[in-house]
């Protein structure tokens, strides 16, 4: 079962919690048990895992990759986006996550964020859950 999701990001550099969307096809297809897959088709934007409950977090991770992949470095790439290509790959553009009991396999505080760093635009992630059953 594949899904292909779409969004919109609304600022340069930006985590969006995709979460409750991910958990959504898990439901609507009543997979119990299996893992989850999510990929990101873009080489400026990427996945990850990481705490949902305090904003904060999300903010301090932005502001770190920012002071660390330097804007004003020379770089080759004539895109004028290089630093959004290093951020998604240092990030990653995949995640596997297991599913049990109809939900994904998260602690307590995570959740499932897609990384925009060359916003805002249309973007999408592709969601293959694989069941068990």
């Amino acid at each position: 079962m594949q899904y292909i999701n779409e969004l919109r990001t609304h600022k340069r550099n930006e985590f969006l919690d995709i979460t409750d969307e991910v958990r959504s096809l898990i439901v609507a297809k009543n997979v119990k048990s299996g893992v989850c897959h999510i990929f990101v088709p873009h080489t400026t934007a990427a996945v990850t895992i990481n705490e949902n409950i305090d904003s904060d977090v999300t903010a301090d991770m932005t502001a770190c990759l920012n002071k660390n992949i330097d804007t004003k470095c020379h770089y080759q790439h004539a895109g004028g986006n290089s630093p959004a290509h290093i951020k998604a790959s240092i990030i990653g553009s995949s995640l596997t996550v297991f599913v049990e009991s109809g939900d994904l396999v998260l602690g307590t505080w995570q959740g499932v964020y897609f990384c925009e760093f060359d916003g805002p635009r249309p973007r999408k992630y592709i969601v293959k859950i694989i069941s068990d059953g």
